[in-house]
């Protein structure tokens, strides 16, 4: 249904959704809790863009964390396209993509409440377990780090 791409960041109605991330993450998550373009931007990130009918639907990223472990990112739905399986979408392009490149493991930080529930939600739903921090993160009653064993 929708067609999932790599994307370089540069076009128009990609910056737009990513600016409306970073809007939403700074109205509901402390600080530091996105990266902003510059961050995506970078050799170790992967950001894949999905489009329907010539539109912007949804983003997320892979973050590479070393040989074996990779962070999922940046991940949004545009507004036009809630609860039409654009996060699914791709999500399971991320998961497919640190299967073949040979990850053991898929992590993720994100933040609880309300309007973190959806996107804990469709983690769960693809196998992602609540697990220790990794990184720089560090667990506390805002942040949520889950944790998906692919091999």
């Amino acid at each position: 249904m929708f067609d999932i791409r790599e994307d370089d960041l540069s076009g128009a109605q990609t910056r737009a959704l990513l600016a409306l991330h970073l809007e939403k993450m700074h109205a509901f998550s402390p600080p530091g809790h996105a990266l902003d373009f510059s961050g995506l931007a970078t050799p170790e990130v992967t950001v894949w863009t999905a489009w329907d009918q010539g539109r912007v639907a949804g983003i997320g990223a892979l973050k590479m964390l070393s040989s074996d472990t990779g962070e999922v990112k940046s991940m949004r739905t545009h507004p036009d396209f809630m609860r039409k399986g654009v996060g699914t979408a791709i999500l399971g392009t991320i998961i497919a993509t640190a299967k073949q490149r040979g990850l053991r493991r898929l992590s993720l930080e994100t933040g609880s409440g309300a309007a973190f529930d959806p996107a804990l939600s469709l983690y769960r739903r693809h196998g992602f377990e609540p697990g220790d921090a990794f990184g720089s993160y560090a667990c506390n009653d805002f942040t949520r780090c889950l944790h998906l064993e692919l091999g």
